[in-house]
C-alpha cells in the first residue's frame, strides 16, 4: 500500500500540471526578486499566464480564471495608472468569480486577483509589494487546498522573497540622506 501511494505521488509531481507549476514557481521568484516595478509586472504577468495552465490541469476554473484575468491587468498595468481601467479589471475579476467559483476556498484567487488589482494599478515601491504579500497568502491557501506543488512552493517562496525584498527597501529607505 505504502509503495503504491508513493508511486501515484511521484507520478503526480512529473504529472503536466504540476510541471506548470514548477514553471510559474520559477517566474514568480524572479519577479519578486526585482526592485524595478517595470520588471515586476512583466515577470508577474508571465507567472499569471503559466499559472492559468497550471490550474487548467489542476481543474480549479476559479483559480485558472483569477489567474488569467490576473496576467492580462499586470501587463495593462505596464501601459497604464488608470483608476479607471483598475476599476474595470476588479469588476471583470469579480464577475468571473460569479460564474466559476461554486463556493468555499474558489473565492481565495479572486480575492488575491482583487487585492492584486489595487496593487499593481494604485501602487508603488513598498506599499505595492505589501499589497502583494496579501495577494500571495491567498494564493498559497487555495494552492495548499487544491494539491498545487509549484504553487504552493511558489506562494511561499514568494512571501519569503517579497518579504525580504521589503526589508531590504526599508532598510535603504532609512539609510537614505535626507533632503
Amino acid at each position: 500500500m505504502i509503495c503504491s501511494t508513493i508511486g501515484v505521488f511521484r507520478m503526480q509531481m512529473l504529472s503536466p500540471a504540476q510541471c506548470f507549476g514548477y514553471a510559474a514557481f520559477a517566474l514568480g521568484v524572479v519577479a519578486f526578486l526585482q526592485r524595478n516595478d517595470r520588471r515586476l509586472k512583466l515577470l508577474n504577468a508571465s507567472q499569471c499566464l503559466v499559472y492559468t495552465l497550471h490550474f487548467m490541469l489542476l481543474g480549479n476554473p476559479p483559480a485558472a480564471a483569477s489567474s488569467l484575468v490576473s496576467g492580462v491587468r499586470s501587463l495593462l498595468a505596464l501601459k497604464t495608472r488608470s483608476p479607471w481601467v483598475a476599476a474595470l479589471i476588479l469588476v471583470i475579476g469579480i464577475v468571473v468569480g460569479w460564474i466559476f467559483v461554486d463556493g468555499g476556498y474558489g473565492w481565495l484567487p479572486v480575492i488575491a486577483s482583487s487585492v492584486a488589482t489595487v496593487a499593481v494599478f494604485l501602487l508603488s515601491g513598498i506599499p505595492l509589494r505589501l499589497a502583494l504579500l496579501v495577494g500571495t497568502l491567498c494564493w498559497l491557501a487555495n494552492n495548499l487546498l487544491c494539491g498545487s506543488i509549484g504553487g504552493s512552493l511558489l506562494e511561499l517562496t514568494a512571501a519569503i522573497v517579497n518579504g525580504t525584498t521589503i526589508l531590504r527597501m526599508v532598510r535603504e529607505r532609512r539609510h537614505r540622506p535626507s533632503r
